[in-house]
Formats: C-alpha cells, sequence, structure tokens
C-alpha cells in the first residue's frame, strides 16, 4: 500500500499552467481560497512580497509553493528579467484538504535541493518556452509530476507542519493512517490502532498528538466526515454514504456532521451545488 498515492487518489490532484515565459518589473498574484500557486524560476532574480513579513529575494533556480496565496507579487529586473512558470495546483474540489494543510504558507526549495528531478525540469522548461501541439497538457501533467516529487521532499525532509503528511512520513503512525484512509469503515479504537503501530496506547496517544496535532479520535472522525464529503458530491445516497464511512446509520452520519460542519449533509450538500455548477 502506497500511503501518498491512496491519499492522492482521495484528493485528486490537479495542475493549471498558466504562464511561462521571462517576466520583468511588477506581476500581482491575487488571494485564492481554492488552489495553491506554484512559481518555478528558472534564472534571474525576484524579489518576493507579500508572501512574508518581510520580502526576501531568489537568487537561484528555485520551486515556490503557497498552499493558501494570500495577494502577493514578484518582481523582476525591468531588463534582464526571470524566466518562471506559475501554475495553479488543487487537490479534490475545494481549497480544504489535509494535504495543504499539512504544509507551511510557503515551501520554497531551491532546484539543487531536489534529487532526481533534472530530467523532468529539462522536459517542462523545454515545453514552456517553445510552442508545440499538446503544450498546455503536457504542461499541466508535468507540473502534477513536480508536485507530487515535492510531497515527496517535504515529508523526506520534514518540511510538514502536521497533520497528515506528517503523520504518513512517521515510520509507526504512517500504516495506522494509511490503513484509516484505506478503510474508514472499519470499527477503529485507540488499541486497535496502537496495536498497528507497536505501541502501547498512551505512547500512541501522545506520539500522535505530537506529530499530527490531533487526537486519533478526532483525525478518525476528521477523515470519516471529509470521505463523506466527496461521495455526497458524487451524488451517493447519505444512507450507503453512513456505511461506507463507518456510521451505523443516516442520522449518526448527520450527527457527526453537525458536530464537526455545523450543518447537516443535506444542507452542507446543497451549499456546494453552485460551485459545482460552473
Amino acid at each position: 500500500m502506497d500511503p501518498l498515492a491512496n491519499l492522492l487518489n482521495s484528493f485528486s490532484l490537479h495542475a493549471g499552467v498558466f504562464y511561462t515565459g521571462n517576466i520583468c518589473g511588477i506581476h500581482d498574484f491575487e488571494r485564492d481560497t481554492q488552489r495553491g500557486h506554484l512559481h518555478l524560476i528558472r534564472s534571474g532574480d525576484v524579489q518576493v512580497r507579500g508572501v512574508t513579513r518581510r520580502r526576501f529575494a531568489v537568487t537561484e533556480p528555485t520551486l515556490m509553493f503557497l498552499p493558501r496565496p494570500d495577494q502577493h507579487r514578484l518582481v523582476a529586473d525591468e531588463g534582464a528579467g526571470a524566466d518562471v512558470v506559475c501554475a495553479t495546483v488543487q487537490f479534490g474540489g475545494s481549497g480544504i484538504n489535509p494535504i495543504t494543510a499539512s504544509l507551511p504558507d510557503l515551501v520554497m526549495v531551491p532546484l539543487s535541493q531536489l534529487p532526481g528531478v533534472d530530467a523532468l525540469l529539462d522536459l517542462m522548461f523545454d515545453e514552456a518556452f517553445h510552442e508545440q501541439p499538446g503544450r498546455q497538457g503536457v504542461l499541466d501533467r508535468l507540473c502534477e509530476v513536480l508536485m507530487v516529487r515535492l510531497l515527496r521532499h517535504c515529508m523526506a525532509q520534514g518540511l510538514t507542519q502536521g497533520g497528515t503528511l506528517a503523520g504518513l512520513a512517521d515510520a509507526r503512525l504512517g500504516p495506522v493512517l494509511a490503513a484509516i484512509h484505506e478503510s474508514p469503515q472499519l470499527e477503529w479504537d485507540l488499541l486497535g490502532m496502537a496495536q498497528l503501530a507497536g505501541m502501547s496506547r498512551a505512547r500512541f496517544a501522545v506520539r500522535f498528538r505530537e506529530v499530527t496535532g490531533a487526537t486519533p479520535g478526532d483525525y478518525l472522525a476528521g477523515w470519516r466526515i471529509q470521505t463523506a464529503q466527496r461521495l455526497l458530491t458524487r451524488g451517493e445516497a447519505i444512507k450507503q454514504v453512513a456505511q461506507a464511512v463507518g456510521y451505523g446509520s443516516a442520522s449518526a452520519l448527520s450527527r457527526a456532521f453537525v458536530r464537526k460542519l455545523g450543518v447537516a449533509p443535506g444542507e452542507w450538500v446543497a451549499q456546494q451545488e453552485p460551485r459545482h455548477a460552473d
């Protein structure tokens, strides 16, 4: 079982490259509540403003990912400029998901520190800076592959800020989270989770909260509700969804929905309809 692949299957990754080329001067980007922003700086010096309290400079080929982008800007020299690729990145149907929630507001990695991506980047830059048939589709898919490599890097280097990715990267907790993700309908309890992790209940509960920032029970409930939301948006009946995520009845799922989201499942689905109608 590949826990990251399972997570990406649940929260499908979609990237859309919207700019490639040489930028000069000021380029503004609006706040985006539904998608992350990726800025791949191939060459040139770039001043970055609005991402942190202080502006900073990028002076080497770098990948920047903003999971929850606020209004920000890139500023390049008016003469030499900078070669960049900019894209939106979305996991699932909304901006709320356990993948980006596990990342800091800014992930910035020099390309020299991303091992094994040279061939991928060469192909990406070749597509980005040359007009060829099918260019947009190729760029989008390559950008998605690059994001998966970035997520691997974040997990391996401890760049997460708790949450699901940190839990999956933990040797003891990873198998537990992967099993919950795979089978949320099972009757999970603290003892069963601890045994799967090879730990006592007390040690497991402490470690789980230290790594993920949530108790095992809260994490399980949250994952079940997120899974239920995905199934409901596909048009599945509440009764079947309740069984699929480990609740004995539609009323039990409804109570859990209200506790977590403040609304019943039917009301939540109605609120999503305008968004999915676009």
